[in-house]
């Protein structure tokens, strides 16, 4: 007997060969787009309550975004159909930002609530402190003050920061001036257009339950991947396309893990401290190092690259320290906090390494054209995104 051999056609070949081309240009071009622009970070207000009968809010936002009606529905700034008008803001004098925020004033209090025993209380900006236009890849984060008078015998607060404006967290300070104390909450993380539970003014907060500690820094450290952290995106896509093996793979997420780790609670411990505008252009060299080496190299695995992405997990690390150091962290809770950041960034990264393997190596790791169709253009593109965010965040 002759043994029949199927061959696929060679037009076959060629039509899936340009229909992934087709498709890697495609992504290639929605990530440079997505490169220019800002992921917006979610409001942070901080409330303190005076025993003398005054309050103070400070809410940290981005005017910018508030002018423009960019929030939590856009995953980037370039998705909003107020883009352009938000990259013309971002690059304003502080004095001209404030004067475009002007006329918005009257909108931002109405549409805010502080209620003190189910009581609305008037809100009044008497200070708006913005920052000039600094390191273009950190989104500039202005400072609203609102202050007035309350009846001090209120026993409970709530906070509402309407959708519209992003999702927000917020935490309450008791202040005792007579006896020079006070006492800070845990922060609440609002989303969903929902008002903040409760907060008790007639006793000293009580400790946070572990499950919100938990719940919290979970979700916090798992939208630092997905969908606001595009530059660990790209640095992940570039350790999975290396290899269609899971064991290797999996050698390098841990090396990476446990680096980023390390330098994430030395930075929230205040013993490592490294300003935004060497830690984000590294972040993006080593974006590009990745995707470069992947052409290059010559096995799936080997030693040098595990240390490799060691070190280049410990600059990672420091940027996710710039996240947790705006939000804060529970003194009483620090360890939670930390540990929880830590699993919601793993689980980030995991549903990045799924969704690829489901998308691409799952259906064509063992074909033939798959280094040269999708391993080589792919580690290009991010090796050229990496290369450019290196000359953005330095020169720009």
């Amino acid at each position: 007997m002759h043994k029949v051999e199927t061959q696929v056609p060679a037009s076959s070949n060629r039509a899936t060969t340009l229909g992934l081309t087709m498709l890697l240009i495609w992504l290639a071009s929605s990530l440079l787009c997505v490169a220019r622009a800002d992921v917006v970070k979610p409001a942070l207000i901080e409330i303190s309550i005076n025993t003398a009968g005054t309050y103070r809010i400070e809410v940290r936002a981005s005017l910018e975004a508030l002018l423009t009606g960019i929030n939590a529905r856009y995953r980037n700034t370039q998705e909003a159909p107020n883009a352009a008008a938000y990259d013309t803001l971002r690059v304003l004098p502080a004095d001209e930002l404030a004067t475009a925020f002007e006329p918005f004033k009257a909108s931002f209090t109405e549409r805010v609530e502080l209620k003190l025993d189910g009581t609305r209380i008037p809100l009044q900006i008497t200070r708006l402190d913005i920052p000039e236009p600094g390191y273009p890849k950190v989104p500039r984060t202005s400072v609203i003050t609102l202050e007035g008078d309350i009846d001090r015998s209120a026993s409970t607060l709530t906070w509402y920061y309407p959708a519209a404006f992003g999702d927000n967290a917020v935490r309450v300070r008791q202040v005792d001036e007579a006896n020079e104390q006070w006492h800070w909450s845990d922060w609440q993380w609002l989303r969903d257009d929902k008002p903040s539970k409760p907060f008790s003014l007639s006793e000293l907060f009580t400790r946070q339950p572990v499950s919100d500690v938990v719940g919290t820094y979970l979700v916090l450290g798992f939208k630092h991947i997905i969908p606001m952290g595009l530059d660990h995106i790209l640095f992940i896509l570039g350790i999975f396309l290396l290899s269609t093996h899971l064991r290797p793979l999996l050698w390098q997420v841990t090396m990476f893990t446990v680096a980023h780790t390390l330098t994430l609670g030395l930075s929230m411990s205040g013993v490592i401290n490294l300003p935004a505008n060497i830690v984000e252009p590294l972040i993006a060299l080593s974006i590009a190092y990745i995707g470069f080496e992947n052409v290059f190299a010559h096995a799936l695995l080997h030693k040098s690259r595990l240390v490799i992405v060691f070190l280049f997990g410990l600059l990672h690390g420091m940027g996710f320290a710039s996240v947790l150091s705006d939000f804060g962290m529970p003194a009483d809770a620090f360890m939670t906090a930390l540990i929880s950041f830590n699993v919601g960034v793993e689980l980030g990264q995991l549903a990045v390494i799924l969704l690829a393997f489901l998308s691409v190596s799952a259906w064509f790791r063992n074909k033939p054209w798959y280094q040269p169709v999708i391993v080589v253009p792919g580690s290009l593109m991010i090796g050229l995104i990496g290369l450019y965010w290196t000359w953005e965040r330095i020169v720009i």
